[in-house]
């Protein structure tokens, strides 16, 4: 039986490698499918319970910011998204799997510039079209996988794998799907003509809107300051991408 169950856990960690857009490796084992409806879901929950907002300006503006962004997609990704502006006073976006956009009123008063709308909504989608989602919904089934056998193996020490795996495995993981994220954004923020800059400045903005914030250690965000200097490492790539796409003629202008 253990030995069943350990060759199991093995087949279903090798069938599902998987390699994210930056070339990570990733542990896939939950489908696009199952993601997209359960992302499909959410928003439409989120719909029906939120203030969806029918202010035209406001949705025009960040219709606008996505559509520029969408054609840097690969193109398997380009089409089908919906967004929709909530009226939350907190300065958030999000993007979920099956391609949905939000993004909350706040975030749009709160941004000095369409190139700062761009980089949130950059990092969101790149959240998806890496497949974070999947990724973690994937090392969930494999830590509960994992604490099964323990248990089999040696009773009582299931908890401790799980407490192990929420710091050691899922807790780093979702820093790196942060960093990942940023990269992706700035990447398609650049592409579409929009100054990776301003992805700096936006979170040197959300620095200032303080608050209380989790040691980095535990936290499933990198700390401010960790993100700044990530963006502004990339920035070596990213600004030769700008400068090609506004020669090219990708210079948007959306109002925000």
């Amino acid at each position: 039986m253990i030995r069943f169950s350990v060759l199991l856990v093995v087949l279903l960690l090798v069938a599902g490698c998987a390699t994210s857009p930056t070339g990570r490796s990733q542990l896939i084992m939950v489908g696009d499918e199952q993601m997209s409806a359960s992302g499909q879901q959410l928003f439409l929950q989120m719909k029906q319970k939120g203030k969806v907002v029918r202010d035209p300006a406001t949705s025009a503006t960040v219709s606008c910011v996505v559509n520029a962004l969408l054609p840097q997609l690969p193109p398997p990704w380009q089409g089908g998204w919906e967004v929709q502006v909530f009226g939350d006073k907190e300065p958030n976006a999000f993007a979920l799997p099956g391609r949905k956009i939000g993004v909350n009123t706040g975030m749009v008063k709160l941004v000095r510039n369409d190139a700062q709308l761009a980089a949130v909504i950059g990092h969101e989608i790149g959240h998806v079209i890496a497949r974070h989602a999947n990724e973690r919904a994937s090392m969930s089934v494999a830590s509960q996988l994992g604490a099964g056998m323990a248990e089999v193996m040696a009773p009582g020490t299931g908890d401790l794998v799980n407490i192990g795996s929420q710091v050691g495995v899922l807790l780093p993981y979702s820093r790196a799907h942060e960093s990942e994220a940023d990269v992706i954004g700035q990447n398609l923020m650049a592409n579409a003509g929009f100054d990776p800059r301003e992805s700096i400045r936006l979170w040197q903005l959300m620095e200032k809107q303080g608050g209380g914030k989790p040691p980095e250690l535990l936290s499933t965000h990198p700390a401010t300051q960790s993100r700044i200097e990530g963006l502004n490492a990339h920035l070596k790539v990213t600004m030769p991408m700008f400068q090609r796409a506004q020669a090219a003629g990708r210079r948007p202008h959306c109002g925000s």
